[in-house]
């Protein structure tokens, strides 16, 4: 019953009969090919989401996940300019490493000058997106500026789907890994379940919530070479509110807002339906702010859930303390 009842199942399901409605209209679009083609178009979306799950676990928020994605692109995409020829593994380490230090940027100014993470985050965005402009100064790169070399690494076919599809599975094995078998893993939950709590334990919060920023802003800066290769496009506005796309897959994947509660299936399947959702809805002629009110709509329903679930677990815990007494 509880594998019933459980977040991940009901999502599955839920996943399942946007398919089947889907394929009633449309059959081509749930041939396996296409799903494979869905799942590489989505990626960047659950890259995302797995590093904004770390930081909303601790009770925080990152809304800078999509400036530090156009801006570490644009970075990627201008050093592929400059050195055509330097090898594209040392572009990726580059994102890595500039992804990460954004993310440390928010991580400090949450930690040493407490400053509340949504603040810091608005302010962070905004900054992150004037950079790209100055160093830029407002001009796309497009295609053909960018080598063979560059563009081709995210498309490179493995067994049907592409790299950018397989950097997910990989991003989303090592995420769970270090979730659930992992001392940094278990104390961000510990920091957003019960900070009081965990400083009892010996767990840093500060330090924690900021390690949190860093592993969000490292997948942010992967995220950016992958979009900026795949599209072979870079600009100021790429990734414009996409935010609020991965915020989104998170809460529709069970984590909780309040921290402490979330698992790295339920964030994939928040964001894969995101992602069908986004693909499905205009092949079958459904107006785009059609799309928008059905996402919106998830949100809300994924929140009221959320908030139940917590108010049902509260009232059993009191319960089991009025039978102890």
């Amino acid at each position: 019953m509880n594998v019933l009842k459980s977040r991940e199942t009901i999502l599955f399901a839920a996943i399942l009969a946007l398919l089947m409605l889907i394929a009633t209209r449309f059959p081509g679009f749930v041939a396996p090919t296409n799903l494979l083609n869905v799942w590489a178009d989505t990626s960047p979306l659950m890259i995302l989401a797995l590093g904004q799950m770390v930081v909303i676990l601790t009770r925080c928020i990152d809304l800078s996940v999509a400036a530090n994605l156009a801006l570490t692109g644009m970075v990627c995409a201008m050093i592929n300019v400059a050195m055509p020829g330097l090898p594209v593994i040392v572009i990726v380490g580059a994102a890595l490493i500039m992804g990460a230090a954004l993310g440390a940027v928010n991580g400090l100014l949450v930690w040493k000058l407490s400053i509340p993470p949504i603040v810091v985050t608005l302010g962070t965005m905004t900054i992150f997106r004037g950079i790209i402009f100055l160093i830029s100064d407002g001009q796309w790169i497009n295609a053909h500026e960018m080598s063979a070399s560059f563009t081709a690494l995210p498309r490179i076919q493995v067994l049907g789907l592409p790299l950018l599809g397989w950097t997910a599975v990989l991003v989303a094995l090592i995420m769970g890994i270090m979730m659930s078998r992992t001392a940094p893993g278990r104390a961000f939950f510990a920091v957003g379940g019960n900070p009081h709590a965990a400083v009892y334990t010996g767990i840093d919060v500060g330090r924690t919530q900021f390690w949190a920023f860093v592993i969000s802003g490292m997948l942010a800066g992967l995220a950016g070479y992958l979009w900026i290769a795949r599209y072979a496009v870079a600009y100021v506005d790429i990734a414009g509110g996409f935010e609020l796309d991965v915020v989104a897959a998170c809460v529709i994947g069970g984590i909780s807002i309040a921290g402490g509660v979330g698992t790295v299936v339920g964030t994939i399947l928040g964001a894969l339906f995101l992602g069908l959702i986004k693909n499905a809805l205009p092949v079958v002629d459904i107006s785009p702010f059609w799309q928008l009110a059905i996402s919106g709509a998830a949100i809300i329903m994924a929140v009221t859930f959320n908030s139940r679930t917590g108010r049902t677990k509260g009232r059993i815990i009191l319960k089991s303390a009025e039978i102890a007494q």
